[in-house]
This record gives C-alpha cells, structure tokens and sequence, in this order.
C-alpha cells in the first residue's frame, strides 16, 4: 500500500523560509515530485528528483530559491523553501512514480500541505 504524508507548511512572512517533508511507504526505486495549487489555479509542477537524488527539475518560478533532496534510508523527500514569495501561497503536494523523473504524469500522491505567505 503505497502512502505519501507531507508535513512542514505553515504561514510565514514574505523572506523567509519553509522545509516541507514527505514521507513514503510502499515503494522503491521511484522518482519524487512536489507540485502545488492556488485557489482558483491548475496544479502546476515545482520540483522533482531522481531516485539517486543526481538528477533534479524546477519550475522556473522556484529556480534558485528551492531545493528538493531526499534520504533514501528515511524514505522522505524535502523541499526547503526559502526567499518566499505571496505567490508561493498553495496547497503543496507530493507525488511519486516509479522509474525515471519526469515533470508530469506522477502515480502517487498525498493529500497536501498548505504554505501560506504573507506580505
């Protein structure tokens, strides 16, 4: 049974900083993902990463403010958030698959965490 619970969001001040963590249960050898929706907004991808953690994407939105790594032997993936922006408000998700890292089409997903960022 494959299980995705994310954890870290919260409210936070324009400038400052988040690390959002994601559990997995249930697989191996899968690349992970985080992607995010605004109210009113489509789900749109932000990060993802290989298996290794040698491979990584970002949205150009987020290119140089965050960063995705994962630790295999805890089975958790991270996405440390820092510079936020009042755009980077939503409803952050987590999602898996298995084979190579892509930027859509993830299998697994939780149930989200909410990041709010206040101006």
């Amino acid at each position: 049974q494959v299980q995705l619970v994310e954890s870290g969001g919260g409210v936070v001040q324009a400038g400052g900083s988040l690390r959002l963590s994601c559990a997995a249960s249930g697989l191996s050898g899968y690349a992970m993902a985080w992607f995010r929706q605004a109210p009113g907004k489509e789900r749109e991808f932000v990060t993802a990463i290989n298996y290794s953690g040698g491979r990584t994407y970002y949205a150009d939105s987020v290119k140089g403010r965050f960063t995705i790594s994962r630790d295999n032997a805890k089975k958790t993936v991270y996405l440390q958030m820092n510079s936020l922006k009042p755009e980077d408000t939503a409803l952050y998700y987590c999602a898996a698959r298995a084979g190579v890292v892509v930027t859509t089409d993830y299998t697994y997903w939780g149930l989200g965490t909410q990041v709010t960022v206040s101006s």
